[in-house]
Formats: C-alpha cells, structure tokens, sequence
C-alpha cells in the first residue's frame, strides 16, 4: 500500500529534479559488484497501512529462506490511526541481516527506505540511522501542490545532505504508476523489489516469498505484486550505484521464521494445553490470533472472555476441570487478573499466565516496549501468593518456555507467569525447527478412585505437594474454597491452620527451587564487571559483553530465566566479580543526577531483587525509550563502570 488519499487527490506526476550527484538518478553509474558484507540493518518506514511492515518482514523472510541470520523490530506508532504525513506517525520495520546468527535489532541504520520525509526525519531525529547512513526517500512530495508540503520536502532533503546522509531522492509513485493505476496498492511490493535489488537477493525466492503473503488473494492481486516487485528490482538494477550481499550460512538442519507471539501460541498447542482464554489486549492479542487459526484443528478453544478477569476466571475452571489452561495478557490485563490468580493459589490449581508486556503505567505505551512487570510478577496481588515467574529471551525460547511453564504447573500445583514484552512480540528470527517430542504433553486425566482416607489438600510434609484431586474422581468429592482451609478444604480460620497451609504453599516454590540449574557465565567466570539481564534483553548483553571483551575488559554476563525462585549459585556468581550491574529497560535514577544520590536513589526491578536476596552491591542501568535495547548503548554504560575498577 502507499499514501493516504487525501495526499494523493493534492500530488501530480513528480518531475526529475536536478540534485548533487547523488541524486540525479538519470546520470546515475552503472551498478557496482556486489560489496561482501558481514551484516546490515535497514529499515523501511511510512505512514500507517502503506504496507512498510509488511515490506520489511518479506525482506526478511526471504533473507532467512538464503540462510541469513536476521532479526526484525517493528516500528509501531503510539496511536492506531497517527496523522499521515507527520514524524509520530512514522510505521514500518527494522531488519538486521547478517551472515551468521543474530540475535537482536543492532545499532544504527544502514540504509532507510522512507515513504516521506516526514517520518524519515522521525528516524534521524531519534538517532536510529548511522552517521553517513544511506536514504532512499519518495520523491513525488516535492512537486506536491500544496506548496508547504512541496517547501518542507525540500527543506528536509537539505538538512539530510548537510548532516552528512547519502540521499537517494527516488520516483516510487511514478514508476508505480505504470503498473498499477493506484500505487496506494503495491508500493511497498516495489520497496521491496528495490531491497532484493539492492541486497542480490534470489529473484525468484522473492517471488515466492510473495506468493506466500498474497496466497488467500485473487491471483490477479498475486501477479501484480509480483509485477510490482520484478520492477523494483529492475529499477534498482538500473538506476542506483548500491549493489551489496551478505553471504548466508546454510545450515544442514531445517530452519523456522516467525515471531515471539506466535512462537507462544505453538508452544500452547505444543505443551498439550486445550485452553486459552484470554481478553484482546496490545501487544499480547496476535498470539490469540494465531491461536484461533490454528486450535480448532487439533481439537482445542480459544475463548474470548467479555474482560481480562472473566478470562482469567474461564482459564482457572478449565484447569481445576483436570486441563491446565493459559490465559494471556499485557500489563494492565495482569493487574486485573490478580484477584483471581490468588484464587488459583490458594486453591492450588495449576495456571499459565503470559504477559506479554508493554510500556506503562496505565495505558501508558500500548505499541513500544518495556519490562516493568517483573515485581508485579513476582509480588502482585494480596497476601501471601508464591508464584513462580520465568521470562523468555528469544523467539525459540517463546516457543520452549511454554511446555516448560505447562510442567511446572501442573508438577507443583501453581501458577507460573511467563514474561515476554512487545520486543519479542512482533520480532522475527530464524531457528531450528521443532521436533515434537510426547513428552511435552500433559499426562492423560486420571479418573481412578480416590484412596480411602485422601485428603484434598493432604499436603506432603517436606515438599508441600498434594495429590491433585480431578473433578469426577470416585471418592474425591470436596468443596473448593478461595478461603484459608485445612487439609480437608474447610473453612478454617485458626493461627495454626492458616500458617500451615501458607507454608505448604511456600515449601512448594522452595522444592521447585531446588530442581534449577545454576545460569551459565557469558565470559570468564570472574572479572572486573558483570552484567546480569533477563528476558529480550540477553542478545544485545551478549553482544554488548563480546564487544567490551574484545577491547580488552574482563566483562562477563549471566541471564537469569527463572526470577521467582532464582536458582542457586547466583549468590557465588556475584561475588567473583569486582562490580554488578544489572541491565534492564524498565525505570532506575542515575546517580549521575544532582537530584539523586544512595538515599533516594530507586532501582530497576532485577537489581532491586538481587540487591535484597543477596546483599550485594548491584549497580544498575536501564532505558524506558519504548524500544528494544541496542548493544551500543549497553556499551556506553558499561565502560564507565570499568574506567572505575
């Protein structure tokens, strides 16, 4: 898709305009050999519905069907319909690809591709295209015949090339034009051409690339866009002096492209759970999406509940019926929910919970990403309420994680919360493709007798386990309560009953304690700095952490999976190394702040938790910019740490 109408009824025909040399594309060189690239990060960016995502994940697909490793990271704007033609508006994709894997959005841009100037100068304005960054910008704006349109495009192309920016002033509505009779349809498709082009992608996988995306569309739609993109690619051929390739590394074993979100909803299927219930709601509604295309066929349901709690409530009866169910949220949704978790607590029955979360507080950044959640996590609701609490690091671990909360659940008899965020929600990565394994799904419901004499909450003395009594079971009649109980579920409102039945509940988070596995050391084992993530985080640390290494630094990184309970040997970890630091994109002060000092200096959430379970002196950083975190500013963070040692 291309621009809003309203632009096009004011825009005619654009002329070729004498620019600098780099921009008369009629005096353009004869394309160059293709230039052997390691990596590079290219961006596609427009107003909202001009297609730019949908361009920049089939520029990716079709880098990962050569073998690239690529990662992507859409640009979403904070409002649903954001004015055309202006810099908060600006939506589209990131692509970085690479010859070998990566795991992470990178730094800067190399090269944009931009619908307008308006929303290319979100990009510029917010640092996210690399110094002397190549820029191919629509040119129809600057024979616009609104003559402050047509003014400002001329201005901005000025403040581009005086900022040091190789600019390609490119007639995309033109050369659309004589394919289609409205290029609002189709312009990305020779966005994408041009890409193909530009990075000596196989014509021909981009072509079924297209198909692929077009595949429920009239095949006269299919041809055109495959029209659209051989012309882009031509044009590019043609026209531009950048000709580059990135060598993929093929890989013997069969590979899967998607994102967290759906990673998620086939870790669901994958787990043997039937049930998701759950509540649309930004970033986490996809998933359902997914789920509801594919559920269906392997006999499950997707229920959309009137509200998050209803939701919550739905997925709890299924569980307690004798199938563990999930239910999926963001933020906001998990506030609501936490009322009916503590039901699920108390009367352990087994819950998965995801939150996929966003930026807040409130509605706070429904579209951008954050990791503000964790102590909400960890210690929302009221009362007493041990949860366990896991938080996935990549679009393979979205998928894995599931199964593995699904076990915990129904093994323990809790609620476990599955943390993810909007970075893995919408980010796309190649990884090896799943070999179903049974052992991932539950076990068949048990409708034998109950033994004689069982108790519904006949806690077991060391671990703080019952047998799970399943509705039907023979002998097993009982009345459930949300209410302090014995161990024949009444109502029982004695000092001795009630701490005994909280510290079964606690006993059981300290036995699933036991079962982990100490995190690995990215790095030496110890050294002058280490760096401590979880969740999306850990690509950019690592990377981060392999830069510093590599200059010389004794920095290293553990990423923790399972934040509640932590596993033993963090505490040996922490000591071996000079300073700590967590690196987190949720909210701390700086002490660099004349206003903040060691009094009233607040923490990001991880060092607030490492800070008190093993008192050590954990330093911490973190961004809240609604965007995923860059190797490069973990960089710049963490080398006045070390300039201290």
């Amino acid at each position: 898709m291309s621009m809003s109408s309203q632009a096009s009824k004011k825009s005619k025909p654009a002329k070729q305009r004498p620019g600098n040399g780099e921009t008369r594309l009629s005096e353009a060189p004869k394309p160059r050999p293709a230039l052997l690239l390691d990596e590079h990060i290219v961006e596609i960016v427009s107003d909202s519905g001009e297609g730019a995502q949908r361009c920049g994940q089939s520029f990716g697909a079709i880098a990962a069907r050569l073998g690239n490793g690529i990662w992507t990271v859409e640009i979403i704007p904070a409002e649903i319909r954001p004015p055309p033609r202006s810099i908060a508006g600006a939506s589209g994709n990131r692509v970085r690809l690479a010859s070998y894997r990566v795991t992470n959005g990178g730094d800067e841009a190399d090269v944009v591709v931009a619908f307008n100037e308006q929303v290319l100068l979100s990009r510029v304005r917010t640092g996210e295209i690399k110094p002397g960054g190549i820029i191919l910008l629509e040119n129809m704006w600057q024979n616009d015949r609104d003559e402050t349109i047509a003014a400002g495009y001329m201005k901005v192309c000025e403040e581009i090339r005086a900022a040091g920016y190789r600019l390609y002033e490119i007639p995309m509505e033109a050369e659309c034009m004589k394919y289609v009779p409205d290029p609002r349809r189709g312009k990305n498709m020779f966005a994408l051409g041009m890409l193909c082009g530009i990075y000596s992608l196989d014509a021909e996988i981009a072509r079924a690339q297209v198909r692929f995306v077009f595949a429920k569309k009239d095949q006269k739609i299919i041809d055109a866009n495959i029209e659209l993109l051989d012309a882009g690619r031509a044009w590019a051929l043609e026209n531009l002096d950048l000709k580059f390739a990135v060598p993929a590394s093929k890989t013997s074993e069969p590979q899967v492209v998607m994102n967290g979100n759906a990673a998620l909803a086939l870790g669901v299927v994958a787990s043997g759970m039937e049930v998701c219930a759950m509540y649309p709601i930004t970033p986490a509604t996809s998933a359902s999406h997914y789920l509801s295309e594919i559920f269906e066929k392997v006999g499950c349901v997707v229920h959309q509940a009137e509200d998050e709690i209803s939701a919550c409530a739905f997925a709890i009866g299924a569980s307690y019926a004798g199938k563990c169910a999930v239910t999926i949220t963001s933020g906001p949704g998990l506030s609501l929910k936490q009322e009916a978790i503590g039901l699920a607590v108390m009367g352990e029955i087994p819950l998965v919970v995801v939150n996929v979360q966003r930026g807040g507080p409130s509605t706070g950044q429904p579209t951008k990403a954050e990791q503000g959640d964790l102590l909400a996590a960890c210690f929302g609701g009221h009362g007493d309420a041990p949860k366990v609490v896991l938080a996935v690091s990549s679009i393979e671990d979205c998928f894995y994680s599931i199964i593995t909360a699904r076990k915990i659940a129904e093994t323990f008899n809790m609620v476990v919360i599955v943390l993810s965020d909007a970075s893995l929600a919408t980010a796309q990565q190649p990884f090896p493709r799943p070999s179903f394994n049974e052992g991932w799904l539950a076990p068949p419901i048990d409708q034998s007798a109950v033994p004689e004499n069982a108790l519904p909450y006949d806690w077991d003395s060391r671990t703080g386990i019952a047998p799970r009594f399943i509705p039907g079971q023979p002998g097993g009649m009982h009345c459930l309560t949300g209410l302090a109980h014995d161990r024949l579920s009444h109502v029982a409102y004695g000092p001795e009953i009630n701490e005994e039945g909280i510290r079964q509940r606690s006993h059981k988070l300290a036995t699933f304690q036991k079962t982990l596995k100490t995190p690995k050391v990215f790095g030496d084992k110890d050294g002058d700095l280490l760096l401590v993530g979880w969740g999306s985080t850990c690509g950019a640390i690592e990377e981060a952490v392999e830069t510093l290494r590599a200059r010389g630094h004794r920095v290293s990184s553990i990423h923790l999976k399972f934040l509640q309970p932590m596993a033993s040997g963090i505490g040996d970890i922490l000591q071996r190394f000079d300073k700590v630091m967590t690196i987190e994109n949720n909210w701390c002060d700086s002490l660099d702040e004349d206003l903040i000092n060691e009094e009233n200096r607040r923490y990001s959430n991880l060092a607030l938790l490492l800070r008190a379970r093993y008192l050590v002196d954990v330093d911490c950083w973190g961004e809240v910019r609604g965007q995923p975190l860059k190797p490069g500013a973990i960089v710049k963070a963490a080398l006045p740490k070390l300039e201290k040692v």
